[in-house]
């Protein structure tokens, strides 16, 4: 069992940034692939980006690509979501998971599916303002 607790989020203005931290307890962190969700009013769980187990390797949604960073510190059993130059159609909900089979964030269309994580955070809100 993998418990992660999110805090952090809150309100930012067009073009600021935010820091998303994800502490996960439990079993061995190291050895979960971490990946980051977003959920906005009346939209499906859309994928954000994703690390492997070991840090080494990232994936990002294209609509965040360039602008947020995701990195870990298996030391400190957290995940980091560094949003940059932020714009209003960020404002979600976001929620970091935790993916027990390594390969789901090598495979496109794994990384992309809610139901190949197996832990999940409650989320916390961003909300960005014009």
């Amino acid at each position: 069992q993998v418990q992660l607790v999110e805090p952090g989020g809150g309100l930012v203005q067009a073009g600021g940034s935010l820091r998303l931290s994800c502490a996960a307890s439990g079993r061995t962190f190291s050895s979960y692939a971490m990946g980051w969700f977003r959920q906005a009013p009346g939209k499906e769980r859309e994928f954000v980006a994703a690390i492997s187990a070991s840090g080494g390797s990232t994936y990002y949604a294209d609509s965040v690509k360039g602008r947020f960073i995701i990195s870990r510190d298996n030391a400190k059993n957290t995940v980091y979501l560094q949003m940059n130059s932020l714009k209003t159609e960020d404002t979600a909900v976001y929620c970091c998971a935790a993916a027990g089979l390594g390969l789901v964030v090598i495979v496109p269309s794994r990384r992309q599916d809610p139901n190949d994580y197996d832990y999940w955070g409650q989320g916390t809100q961003v909300t960005v303002s014009s």
